[in-house]
């Protein structure tokens, strides 16, 4: 199991219903706004969608005008100024960040790390070199400064996965100037991002400043739709996004993808909803985990899951105890820099939260 959210091996190619908390996926579900108007999808299968996905294109830019006032707290004036030529389209953000990754020939990754990075930089012949995070599952912004000058661009999570820690803008503007100055990208996954809350922390702002920026996105996670396969880039480095786009097959995005997005982007009641979910259940599975005798250590996250290091248990012993009681955790030794002694939990709902921390409590 490379990556989380595998219900089929143990679960419904066996006949079997399993708890996943091993994909971060938001437990609200799929929005309504896009329940509802799903038949328009339907009205639009027999014939292709615009190539150039103009009405999509321009809703994305309508939702990071207003998701950087709405999550950034009213601290933003002013509108991104985007442009259609500064957003690129994607069959989910995997297929933005194997793109991207293809058009440099090094490039530094930031590890732990979605391990996706590392496979896409491989398949695509890069030199890659890593910088590690801290024990404390900090960036390292020294070792980063340090790497980066080897390196044509720089990857990492914001929030990262697989730990949920944001970075500190302060701290890292010397980076995104350097970069900047000396023609090197530095790509961000924000695919998370929602889940932070309204304390500012995209770089979305910064990405209308610096060119070396490059910001994926997606519906995956916050909206619930890893289904629909839905993910954007936004940068403002013309030619790397031209770069992007002559790699892409043309309608890469179909109309059910297109009629979610067009929905659950104007959707602020289910972002309402959601913001109040995740900052209560976070706060309660934090402090919950620290009370269960298996674990050892949880991480601070900012996003839906949590991190943890086991005591003298591995996470396999861990995993198969947790499917035994149909609850499916993530294993984080795949992970470059994790050992057998991790895990990664998805925050859900109240009930199904404490479901997963009784099973926890009785091993």
């Amino acid at each position: 199991m490379e990556h989380g959210g595998d219900v089929y091996t143990e679960g419904i190619l066996k006949g079997r219903e399993l708890l996943d908390f091993s994909s971060n996926i938001n437990p609200l579900g799929v929005p309504s706004s896009f329940k509802k108007n799903v038949d328009e999808a339907l009205k639009n299968v027999e014939r292709y969608p615009d190539v150039e996905y103009r009405k999509v294109k321009y809703i994305i830019r309508k939702y990071l005008d207003f998701s950087e006032n709405y999550f950034g707290n009213n601290k933003c004036n002013g509108e991104l100024s985007l442009d259609d030529s500064d957003i690129v389209l994607g069959n989910g953000a995997s297929e933005i960040i194997d793109l991207v990754i293809s058009c440099f020939n090094s490039v530094c990754i930031v590890v732990p790390s979605f391990i996706e990075y590392e496979k896409d930089a491989l398949k695509w012949g890069c030199s890659v070199s890593y910088s590690s995070l801290t024990d404390n599952m900090d960036y390292d912004y020294e070792d980063i400064k340090l790497k980066i000058k080897n390196a044509d661009a720089l990857i990492l999570g914001n929030p990262n996965n697989p730990n949920g820690g944001i970075i500190d803008k302060d701290k890292f503007y010397e980076i995104v100037n350097f970069c900047n100055k000396n023609h090197k990208t530095i790509i961000i996954d924000e695919a998370f991002v929602e889940f932070t809350g309204k304390i500012g922390c995209s770089f979305l702002r910064e990405m209308k400043q610096f060119r070396c920026i490059f910001i994926v996105r997606a519906l995956t996670k916050f909206f619930a739709l890893p289904g629909i396969r839905f993910g954007y880039g936004v940068c403002k480095d013309v030619k790397l996004m031209d770069k992007i786009r002559t790699k892409q097959n043309p309608w890469n995005i179909n109309c059910f993808a297109e009629t979610a997005a067009e929905y659950v982007l104007q959707d602020e009641c289910y972002m309402d909803n959601s913001l109040k979910w995740i900052e209560m259940e976070r706060k309660f599975m934090l402090e919950s985990l620290k009370a269960i005798p298996v674990v050892e250590k949880t991480y601070d996250t900012y996003s839906n899951f949590v991190l943890c290091k086991l005591g003298d248990m591995s996470c396999e012993k861990l995993y198969r105890k947790c499917l035994n009681a149909g609850i499916l955790i993530r294993k984080c030794s795949n992970f470059r820099k994790l050992d057998d002694r991790f895990i990664r939990l998805a925050i859900k709902d109240r009930s199904r939260n404490q479901r997963l921390l009784s099973v926890l409590g009785n091993i």
